[in-house]
């Protein structure tokens, strides 16, 4: 869905004001443009926004972020990074790349813990907990859950 956008000239139909007035607003910044070829082009929500009207439903984009902590305990240093490789691979392939999930890992070393945070939508989030599930629960080798203290 795009953001429907007007001319200069249309803006100052809307605002009863000289076109020189609306290029003055977008040269001081009070009014944001996008410079296409030798014309600019507003935005409904910059104009709402110089007018101080509230955005229009249409012109918010309906976004939703998750934000997932999970807890791996009883792992090694080894099956920590093998798990936290395959995590941000993951991550990193075949998702929308104008919104990537972002994932973090931390190994606490004296607990045997992993945590892994993950931010994102949540299709991708559902996804990427989903492909967790199925490692954690599978006698795949990948994780050793034998933890040896030193």
């Amino acid at each position: 869905m795009t953001e429907e956008m007007y001319s200069v000239e249309q803006v100052a139909d809307r605002l009863n004001l000289h076109v020189r007035t609306v290029r003055g607003y977008i040269r001081s910044g009070r009014l944001r443009a996008v410079r296409i070829g030798k014309q600019y082009r507003i935005t409904a929500g910059d104009l709402d926004a110089l007018t101080g009207q509230a955005p229009t439903v249409s012109s918010v984009a309906r976004q939703a972020e998750v934000s997932s902590i999970v807890q791996v305990d009883g792992v090694d240093r080894a099956a920590a990074d093998r798990l936290g490789t395959l995590v941000l691979t993951s991550a990193n392939t075949g998702h929308d790349q104008a919104n990537p999930l972002r994932v973090q890992t931390v190994y606490d070393e004296q607990r045997h813990r992993l945590k892994i945070i993950i931010l994102g939508d949540p299709a991708a989030t559902a996804e990427l907990l989903h492909l967790l599930d199925a490692v954690l629960n599978a006698d795949n080798g990948l994780l050793d859950r034998e933890v040896h203290d030193a």
